[in-house]
């Protein structure tokens, strides 16, 4: 069933076959690092994109990124609506997929754990169908990987030092 439930070394060893993927690879280890710090410890991300696929061969090119779609509550020191709004303001490079991208070679959003049922039920929906087709149509899937840091990371960290 996708996702695919996986661990990051997995991926990495998996994935991990050329400097350019191994570069993405390094911008998500620490994106993962840097959510951590300002405060999203639990829940997962998924997976997708050209990363995913052997697109050297389909499209004979490297990949440029990988797409991540983050599923975590807020912190719990974020509260009110206002205190979102100053912690989107105050965490901006790690929240804006514009700026995620450019440092960390992630195209990444965020699905607020915290929001109403059928809000989550939405945009779940939303990633589901946009990530797991190809623009042709055929199906790719996802990987899901949790979203905590953990020794895991070191070890796919030591995968793409190389």
């Amino acid at each position: 069933m996708c996702p695919y439930e996986t661990r990051l070394v997995r991926t990495a060893s998996s994935l991990a076959k050329s400097k350019e993927r191994k570069e993405i690879l390094r911008g998500l280890i620490n994106y993962r690092q840097r959510l951590a710090a300002i405060g999203f410890t639990t829940g997962f991300q998924w997976l997708s994109g050209s990363f995913m696929e052997d697109i050297e061969v389909l499209e004979g090119r490297a990949p440029n990124d990988i797409d991540v779609v983050a599923f975590s509550p807020r912190p719990m020191s974020v509260k009110t609506p206002a205190d979102w709004q100053a912690f989107n303001l105050a965490n901006v490079a790690l929240l804006q997929p514009r700026m995620v991208r450019a440092t960390f070679k992630c195209d990444s959003y965020f699905v607020d754990l915290s929001l109403a049922p059928t809000f989550i039920v939405e945009r779940t929906r939303y990633w589901f169908g946009l990530y797991s087709h190809r623009r042709s149509g055929l199906w790719k899937g996802l990987l899901q990987i949790p979203l905590q840091v953990t020794q895991d990371d070191a070890d796919a960290s030591k995968l793409v030092t190389s």
